[in-house]
């Protein structure tokens, strides 16, 4: 039995311990300020559109919004907005959303003939009364604020969506060989894993050390018309804590949002994780929870923290994420569990 003598004596120890552990944590020198990090090595081209804004002392805000819209109006991008692949009723439905410093947020659901989803979510976050708007109300909203309409499915991946119909499958992890060989992987070099169902999630520090994230996508491919991930579900695709750090997501989003995922690594580089080992005990929670199951799909997440220190991790290989700093461009292959 625990004495109240050795019980005083630990929690003496334990109090300075933990104010240490937050010291290093969130008051050390800051090593990289401005900069932005993002999910795969193809949105090197976003982090050079958010640097425009962040290497002229632009607030992170702005550059991520910016960033994120490079993807959104590529029509090869066969994961996020222009060009994304439809759900099984052939229709390109959007997610999205947007954290600032402040803990203002926004976020748009099963939008759709809107390329910029993102900028939807940012009209939710600073001209309405809420934080979430989905489907017929987001096009509405859109459309009351100047948005134009616009058809989203390209014939590229139209016909990715007919040649699917053929058979009708329908499992996240099942990559047709016709992606696998098609022109736009021989062109972006597109992981496997992130041809089915990936996300770009931005999150960046600026010159002022505030800190915020962007995600947008166009969700699972070939998923049931209504299907919602983690990417616009503040907390488990994004979540920024301008005390400690950001963190997003990109992977099977129904596996992130079990664990609150971004919320979860923002919540352990508080504890005094650094951003990789944070996004790593996500990781493992989530392979806890899950077993097997989880080891056979895929989830990655990145994260910054206050100091300006990068990680990343994933459930599997081939999971990478860019970043960059006043040194430069630079992908970095994440670590990864199975």
């Amino acid at each position: 039995m625990l004495s109240r003598k050795k019980f005083l004596q630990l929690t003496s120890l334990s109090a300075p311990m933990l104010a240490s552990l937050k010291s290093f944590a969130l008051d050390g020198p800051v090593i990289n300020k401005p900069i932005v990090v993002s999910t795969w090595a193809p949105n090197v081209k976003a982090n050079a559109e958010a640097w425009t804004i962040l290497g002229k002392g632009g607030r992170a805000l702005d550059a991520v919004e910016a960033g994120v819209k490079i993807p959104e109006a590529d029509p090869d991008d066969i994961s996020v907005g222009y060009g994304g692949l439809p759900d099984r009723d052939g229709k390109v439905t959007l997610d999205a959303c947007i954290m600032d410093e402040m803990g203002n947020i926004g976020s748009v659901m099963a939008l759709e003939k809107i390329m910029h989803a993102i900028s939807v979510a940012r009209l939710v976050m600073e001209k309405t009364p809420h934080v979430q708007i989905a489907g017929e109300g987001a096009l509405q909203l859109a459309l009351a604020n100047g948005f134009k309409e616009m058809n989203l499915l390209t014939p590229n991946s139209e016909r990715m969506w007919k040649e699917w119909l053929k058979d009708s499958k329908y499992n996240p992890m099942t990559i047709p060989d016709m992606l696998k060989s098609s022109s736009m992987n021989d062109k972006y070099k597109w992981p496997v894993a992130a041809l089915n169902h990936d996300t770009i999630g931005m999150i960046a520090m600026d010159s002022n050390s505030n800190l915020s994230g962007a995600c947008t996508t166009s969700g699972m491919a070939y998923k049931m018309h209504g299907r919602v991930g983690d990417s616009p579900i503040i907390g488990a695709g994004l979540y920024v804590d301008n005390e400690v750090g950001a963190a997003t997501s990109t992977g099977v989003g129904e596996e992130v949002v079990r664990i609150c995922g971004s919320h979860t690594v923002v919540e352990l580089m508080r504890q005094g994780h650094s951003p990789e080992t944070a996004c790593k005990k996500a990781v493992e929670r989530m392979i806890r929870l899950r077993g097997q199951k989880a080891k056979e799909l895929q989830v990655g997440f990145i994260a910054i923290n206050k100091r300006g220190e990068h990680g990343g991790y994933a459930i599997q290989k081939g999971f990478n994420y860019c970043v960059q700093t006043k040194s430069g461009s630079k992908v970095f292959d994440a670590k990864h569990l199975v």
